[in-house]
């Protein structure tokens, strides 16, 4: 009987084994390997040389690196709050509307861009704004733009990339608030429709308040996804004109391949890790509080 009892202890470790032991090879194997590597000097064709703390004391005099680190952190002071606000704003008028036609066409509408290839999406909106087309031309020129200018000026241009990868994410996480919305009662709403509050009163005094944790969560995605964009801005504007959206990913991956300095790279990608651990302890903290006072 203990024997039996025993062995049903050991079954969840099997089923989680394959999986846990993919994630050390090529996770927490690929993270060891950076950290080793960002000790040397390395350039991928000949062999890594030792050079202590080198790399880590050049990050304190790299000039590109403090724009590549504001470039990534205004990217994400803009994404952020704009991918939760338009994103929570679609998920709640969809969900009053779930099942109209209009409600399904807009659903599907803004998911689309999310199953499409970021390098893609990145390449469509470079032609439609960098070709000067009439019809783009003449939508732009209602709101007195020049469409040529939103990726051709260093001012525009990250203001510009970063409402397009908000445009491109939305969807992903309007289904998540969609799906946390479906989640609430129907009797808390004519609860509060009897006690006489109005729409606004609901979304404030109950919708909100029940969404904070999936918005918390939103939150943490977003921000870590937008400190590690690349492809979209690598094939928007290249990290130009003069490395006004060159993020820290970019910057890495320049050095890699364009400056054979792999080992100079991986103690940015270490830096930039850092980063996003910090972010991830601030958040856990923040929703474990949040989830007491719940």
């Amino acid at each position: 009987m203990k024997k039996k009892k025993g062995l049903s202890v050991l079954v969840p470790y099997a089923y989680i084994t394959p999986i846990s032991l993919i994630l050390l090879t090529f996770v927490a194997g690929s993270l060891i390997i950076a950290v080793c590597f960002s000790f040397t000097r390395y350039n991928i064709i000949t062999p890594a040389k030792f050079n202590g703390l080198y790399n880590y004391q050049k990050l304190f005099r790299d000039d590109k690196l403090r724009i590549c680190i504001m470039n990534t952190l205004k990217l994400t002071v803009i994404i952020v709050p704009l991918q939760l606000f338009t994103s929570t704003l679609f998920a709640v008028l969809i969900a009053a509307r779930q099942n109209t036609f209009l409600g399904k066409l807009t659903k599907a509408a803004l998911f689309i861009p999310v199953l499409s290839s970021s390098a893609v999406v990145g390449t469509v909106w470079k032609t439609i704004l960098n070709g000067g087309h009439p019809v783009v031309r003449a939508i732009f020129g209602i709101f007195g733009i020049d469409p040529t200018m939103l990726l051709g000026s260093s001012e525009s241009a990250i203001v510009t990339v970063a409402c397009i990868i908000v445009w491109k994410g939305m969807g992903y996480y309007m289904i998540i608030t969609l799906s946390s919305l479906m989640s609430i009662p129907d009797n808390y709403y004519e609860a509060a429709k009897v006690d006489g509050a109005n729409t606004w009163n609901q979304l404030t005094r109950i919708t909100l308040p029940l969404l904070k944790p999936t918005l918390i969560m939103n939150g943490f995605l977003a921000t870590v996804s937008a400190m590690q964009i690349f492809d979209m801005v690598y094939t928007m504007t290249g990290g130009g004109p003069s490395m006004s959206t060159t993020t820290m990913v970019m910057y890495a991956y320049q050095l890699t391949f364009k400056g054979s300095k792999a080992g100079y790279a991986m103690t940015v990608s270490n830096v930039l890790m850092l980063m996003v651990l910090v972010i991830v302890l601030f958040q856990q903290r923040f929703m474990r509080r949040d989830a007491s006072e719940i």
